[in-house]
């Protein structure tokens, strides 16, 4: 993609399916699979799934970009020509929809994911731009659930989800009609935060990591938690109290706790303030 910027991305790690790329504190997985409108297989999935552990594990990276291959699509969902009985087949032979598992994966990295969105978002790749904190798209891009029409749904996050970005009746239009909506009805609706040219796209993205990357990391991620929480259940919460407890460790209280269990005494927590 053409862009104004010198960005000079760096391989992190080879896979057949994804680039997996580096600059300056942001990583992009790129699904490499143009000929099928970046559609994903089992090990598309996988290598993606790895990823995306890489980036929550490395503390030089803050944020993460998902996109797709060439200037005509981001995502076109399942790999229909890899479908079999119950899932789509691996290399193993095995059936698997272990999409589900990639979304909770972008759900649950305690970083900022944002889609690039540079052409076809359809079927799982509309929920997997869905499940994304932000979507940049450009001006070509188009959005479009394809489930009924392939006997397939989403009844998790491509439903629940998107209901709570674009409203009920507008979610059932979508999945009952399988309408295609341009970037500008997508942006309309609610669906995406910013529409511009295919050329400035990545431009665009990266000056808002740049931004992001400016502010609190600690901030950045308990706000993900806590918006999360709502509809991830018991889990979200799981993951809400995670990083309070993180916070928690990090303070003198709870460190006056650890230090007196080594130093075989009793605790003076009240030395410290008790805020109302």
């Amino acid at each position: 993609m053409n862009s104004t910027l010198e960005i000079d991305w760096i391989p992190i790690k080879k896979y057949e399916d994804i680039l997996f790329l580096f600059w300056k504190g942001v990583s992009k997985i790129e699904i490499n699979r143009p000929w099928c409108h970046n559609a994903f297989r089992v090990e598309t999935v996988n290598e993606m799934m790895d990823a995306v552990d890489i980036c929550s594990n490395r503390i030089d990276i803050d944020i993460l970009i998902i996109t797709g291959a060439g200037d005509k699509s981001f995502c076109s969902g399942g790999d229909q020509t890899t479908r079999g009985l119950g899932g789509y087949l691996g290399k193993d032979g095995t059936t698997r929809l272990n999409i589900l598992d990639f979304y909770k994966r972008i759900r649950e990295i305690p970083k900022p994911v944002i889609a690039m969105v540079n052409g076809y978002a359809i079927g799982g790749g509309h929920v997997l731009h869905v499940v994304c904190d932000l979507t940049i798209a450009s001006d070509n891009a188009i959005f479009s659930q394809v489930g009924p029409k392939v006997g397939s749904f989403d009844g998790g996050f491509g439903c629940s989800y998107l209901a709570r970005h674009i409203g009920q009746k507008k979610t059932r239009e979508m999945w009952f009609l399988c309408k295609k909506y341009t970037a500008k009805e997508a942006l309309k609706m609610g669906l995406i935060n910013k529409v511009v040219s295919q050329e400035k796209l990545e431009e665009e993205t990266i000056k808002w990591c740049k931004t992001i990357q400016k502010k609190s990391p600690m901030s950045l991620r308990m706000i993900k938690r806590c918006l999360n929480a709502e509809l991830d259940g018991q889990h979200g919460l799981m993951q809400l109290a995670g990083d309070a407890t993180l916070m928690f460790y990090l303070m003198e209280e709870s460190q006056e706790g650890k230090k007196a269990f080594l130093e075989k005494r009793d605790p003076n927590f009240k030395k410290f303030t008790r805020f109302l």
